[in-house]
């Protein structure tokens, strides 16, 4: 599974601003700038100068002070080859299918220290190289486990080449659910009994790791998706939109 090939590919930064007692996030193509000469923020865009320069509510000029200087909110995606030790969460249809409001399948990895991504599949187990550039990822090895950092690929290679994972098996009922989760899973916990920790249930992680990162993710994926569509999103507060 590739999931490089997908099209939906999120490479603009979303940034945050205030005016008309409104929070409005809008993309940084406004290019906030200083200008020291008038001491002030100002927002100003290549394509369309006259436009984006003035707020998209009351069609004033943009003008901020120190304080209320735009403020780029920070993705929720990362390169998945950059981070070792890690849950990766990824879809086939790109990230902005990464949400809880979206049905489509999502697709979950580990990471060896070289960021190398192994993913059950029905070929059997892969270990990706490249294709998992914009994904989830859950640091999963802190700083406490480091007596096991230099077992993990060993492990992680063993694991992988276990009957247990073989293509033929891809089908068979799995304790943690879906097959991808359940290799995943089944790992982590294995690393986690080598350490003397407790097992983890599927409700467990899920509910402790997974959502919390999730539910943020699904916040930015509405908001980029909103400016995508209309230039610019104002959340309504009382809704709990705000990222």
């Amino acid at each position: 599974m590739c999931l490089s090939d997908s099209t939906s590919l999120m490479d603009r930064t979303v940034i945050k601003f205030s005016h008309c007692d409104k929070d409005i996030y809008c993309f940084s193509d406004y290019n906030v700038c200083w200008e020291p000469s008038v001491h002030a923020f100002t927002a100003d865009c290549r394509e369309s100068k006259s436009r984006l320069s003035r707020c998209p509510l009351c069609f004033q000029p943009l003008k901020f002070n120190l304080l209320e200087a735009p403020v780029s909110i920070p993705c929720p995606f990362t390169n998945g080859h950059n981070s070792p030790y890690a849950f990766n969460i990824g879809s086939m249809c790109g990230p902005l299918h990464i949400s809880e409001y979206d049905d489509s399948e999502l697709h979950i990895g580990i990471t060896n220290s070289k960021g190398v991504v192994y993913n059950y599949t029905l070929t059997g187990v892969r270990r990706d190289e490249c294709g998992w550039e914009q994904c989830v990822s859950l640091q999963l090895a802190p700083s406490g486990w480091s007596s096991l950092s230099d077992q993990w690929d060993a492990e992680l290679e063993h694991f992988s080449s276990m009957a247990l994972w073989a293509p033929q098996r891809f089908h068979e009922e799995r304790e943690f659910g879906s097959r991808c989760y359940a290799f995943a899973l089944t790992f982590i916990n294995h690393m986690r009994t080598k350490a003397g920790k407790p097992c983890l249930t599927r409700d467990e992680f899920t509910g402790n790791y997974v959502l919390p990162r999730i539910k943020i993710t699904s916040k930015y994926v509405r908001v980029y998706q909103e400016i995508s569509h209309n230039g610019f999103y104002v959340p309504d507060k009382h809704r709990h939109e705000m990222l």
